[in-house]
């Protein structure tokens, strides 16, 4: 049978096929590890679910009917230490399976799940407990993570704020014992395999996401149980997986990206999704592992393919491979240009946000037009604004905009709130549009070309220039791997471009490289938009959801 999409999901098509709309049809007590995960179970329980690669090499599947079983024995352990029908649990599990396990239980208990990266500091797990109100954290025995989790609830009992349901914080570690905290396995272990299902409200809070903007402390995204059903045009339309395939998306399960390709609608589709937990990256190693696990879809952030162009990929056979994705922070033409020469296939770009899922993209089936991330989805009604919320011509720069279509409270997908913050969720949703703080222009094709974020757009000499295409540009230099433009101060212009740069193996970082890739990028722009400043560096800050960070460079330039 296909995948149980279609019990959810319809699409309204124009009269030359294209989607010009969805509807989702669900009641209200949908819930994903019930009526998707379970009911794979039920119907095809030996249906390929999940692939995972340890950091040791080893593969371990999972069927639906084994997901089924572990996840309601998490969800029974869960239950006797007290975790019940909206208390919130965050994971910090990298990229164990323990994860999948874990969110599925929290989904079946109703309980709220808090995804969170490994990179973030105690301060910042101290700060997500004390907002979220959370009752536990299970987390894995890696680097220093068990140390963090333990301080951090140190630390969040002795913030003044009062938290939710305050109490003792419940430490669950996954992996070797760690001191008297308690042990995943040995509480699974004696946990039974038998749940009865927890009734809940498809309006319920289901996922928080913790998110940084530019500006500001993190904000806690609040995403209820009907979220999973928009990823289902995202793993169709956009990741293009099949019935019965294997989906690779390289992220972190702290991630958001996780729940927009390693989850929600590539089982919806029927696909397995594989698990490719590293701790250093290779790009060969991922290479090796499209080939060996005969993975049909991909999707990677401009980062790994940067890497996966710098390897021979006639070595590999990569004939299973039919689809490849990209979204996060904009892919530079040059490695886009590469790897379809190489492979043959052609990268397609997708843009959204941890507030929503997949808004633009290029569908399976359509043309990628060079430097544009492609065309609205048909979930949302997407348009470019100024300053007023008043939309501007094709062709002009403003802010992407989702505007509520007629009779919609909330489109699918879009997040329900800010986690105790109802006046930035005012905010961003002023004159009733959600505002994404994100520039870009259309053309009259309906493509739609990135810009930056608000803040990232650089004011130089009264002119506005978008960071990525004067990167798309540098990155055309052969010296260069890696680069970020920013606005660097100055007394005279006001803002001066500064390109940061990581070279390639072979350059040195000397005055007379600097000089030829000022005038490579000069030859090729407007001459207001050629990099002043250029400073070549070993490493570019990023996110916690790592993505290059400009604004972390623009801080750092306004100190020095």
């Amino acid at each position: 049978m296909p995948g149980l999409y279609t019990n959810f999901y319809k699409e309204k098509l124009d009269d030359k096929g294209n989607i010009e709309g969805v509807d989702f049809l669900y009641d209200e007590s949908f819930n994903f590890a019930y009526d998707v995960v379970d009911k794979y179970a039920e119907t095809e329980p030996e249906k390929l679910a999940l692939v995972h690669k340890s950091t040791d090499g080893v593969i371990t599947r999972f069927s639906f009917a084994d997901l089924k079983k572990l996840s309601d024995k998490a969800a029974n352990m869960l239950a006797k230490l007290g975790i019940t029908k909206g208390d919130s649990v965050m994971l910090l599990l990298k990229r164990r399976y323990e994860f999948w396990i874990s969110i599925i239980a929290l989904h079946k208990l109703g309980a709220v799940a808090i995804p969170t990266s490994h990179m973030v500091s105690v301060k910042d797990i101290a700060e997500r407990i004390r907002m979220a109100g959370a009752k536990a954290v299970i987390c894995v025995n890696s680097d220093d993570i068990c140390d963090k989790v333990k301080e951090a609830v140190l630390q969040a009992g002795d913030m003044s704020f009062t938290r939710t349901g305050a109490g003792e914080v419940v430490q669950i570690v996954v992996g070797d014992k760690y001191g008297d905290a308690i042990a995943f396995d040995e509480q699974m272990d004696e946990a039974s395999e038998e749940l009865k299902r927890v009734e809940t409200n498809v309006h319920d809070d289901m996922l928080y996401y913790f998110t940084s903007g530019t500006n500001g402390a993190p904000k806690a995204v609040i995403h209820d149980f009907s979220y999973p059903l928009a990823h289902i045009y995202t793993a169709k339309n956009w990741h293009g997986v099949v019935d019965n395939g294997l989906h690779l998306t390289v992220a972190d399960s702290g991630w958001a990206k996780s729940a927009w390709g390693k989850l929600y609608g590539q089982w919806l589709m029927g696909s397995a999704v594989m698990v490719y937990d590293y701790e250093q990256f290779y790009a060969w190693d991922i290479l090796e592992l499209l080939e060996k696990e005969k993975i049909n879809t991909f999707c990677a952030p401009p980062t790994i393919y940067k890497y996966l162009v710098l390897e021979d990929l006639s070595k590999y056979d990569l004939s299973y491979l039919s689809q490849v994705t990209t979204a996060g922070e904009p892919m530079p033409l040059e490695v886009s240009r590469k790897f379809t020469e190489k492979t043959g296939l052609i990268i397609r770009e997708g843009f959204g946000q941890t507030e929503t899922a997949l808004q633009i993209c290029t569908p399976v089936g359509k043309e990628q037009v060079t430097g544009s991330i492609g065309q609205a989805s048909p979930l949302y009604d997407i348009r470019i604004v100024d300053e007023d919320g008043v939309e501007v011509p094709d062709g002009e720069e403003g802010e992407i905009a989702i505007i509520p279509r007629s009779g919609a409270i909330l489109p699918m997908g879009v997040f329900k709130g800010y986690l105790g913050d109802k006046a930035q969720y005012l905010e961003i949703w002023s004159g009733g549009i959600y505002h994404t703080k994100d520039r870009a222009m259309k053309d009259e094709n309906g493509n739609f070309f990135f810009l930056g974020r608000n803040d990232d757009v650089i004011k130089s000499s009264g002119y506005r220039i978008g960071p990525s295409e004067v990167e798309d540009v540098i990155m055309k230099h052969p010296a260069v791997f890696e680069c970020a433009v920013t606005g660097y101060p100055s007394k005279n212009r006001g803002t001066l471009v500064k390109a940061s740069i990581i070279l390639n193996e072979g350059y040195s970082p000397d005055q007379l490289l600097q000089n030829e890739i000022r005038d490579f990028v000069r030859e090729r722009v407007a001459l207001y938009k050629y990099p002043r400043k250029i400073c070549f560096v070993t490493e570019l800050p990023r996110t916690s959801n790592g993505k290059i960070s400009r604004a972390l460079i623009r801080k750092a330039d306004m100190k020095s």
